[in-house]
């Protein structure tokens, strides 16, 4: 059984100081730095997107950051301008071990469509590559870590069940945003699915 590490969005935007800083989202990367030589394959994802993106709040007049709006594939938060491609706060944060990675996976790059999972856009039908990459590699087993628990990590660990991955979560190894309740939703759901979560 072959066993893969997968890194969700360690960049600097969502680190403090970031344009949507999650707390004390660096400090996770030591523990993920460690954990990379236990895998026999490490994957990041990396949110990209082209500015102006749809997800964004300065792209609907009079929308305020976090509040919900309606897009053709489903409810969508909108957030503040973050990880536009190309920029510092789209690059990973310096201190993450990425020469470690042997593959990068970007999402969010299509501007009519945001993308929190690793294996699909929010339309859950448009595929990123992850799941060919993993199957080519006879990976079965999954642990995802990063940012944000109630969100990327929680949609990718989701879609990584619903594919017949097993897949863990190592919650002492990601932080969340937590918007109304978020984190607590993110949890129940993913025990749901038989995501294994764990403190270490």
């Amino acid at each position: 059984m072959s066993h893969a590490l997968i890194v969700i969005d360690v960049q600097n935007d969502f680190c403090p100081g970031g344009a949507l800083a999650v707390a004390e989202g660096d400090a996770i990367v030591p523990g993920i730095n460690g954990l990379m030589a236990e895998a026999d394959a490490v994957v990041l994802t990396q949110d990209w997107h082209p500015a102006g993106h749809s997800s964004f709040a300065s792209r609907h007049p009079g929308a305020e950051p976090f509040s919900l709006t309606e897009m053709p594939y489903g409810p969508q938060v909108l957030w503040p301008d973050h990880c536009i491609q190309g920029s510092a706060g789209a690059g990973f944060h310096p201190d993450l071990a990425v020469d470690a990675g042997q593959m990068v996976v970007r999402k969010g790059f299509r501007p009519a469509i945001d993308s929190y999972s690793a294996f699909f856009e929010n339309d859950h039908k448009t595929p990123t590559g992850l799941e060919g990459y993993l199957r080519s590699r006879e990976i079965t087993e999954l642990t995802m870590v990063g940012l944000a628990t109630d969100f990327c990590v929680q949609y990718s660990a989701l879609d990584a069940a619903r594919l017949g991955f097993a897949t863990a979560v190592r919650l002492d190894l990601c932080r969340a945003i937590d918007l109304d309740g978020s984190l607590a939703a993110a949890r129940d759901a993913m025990r749901a699915a038989g995501v294994i979560l764990s403190e270490g």
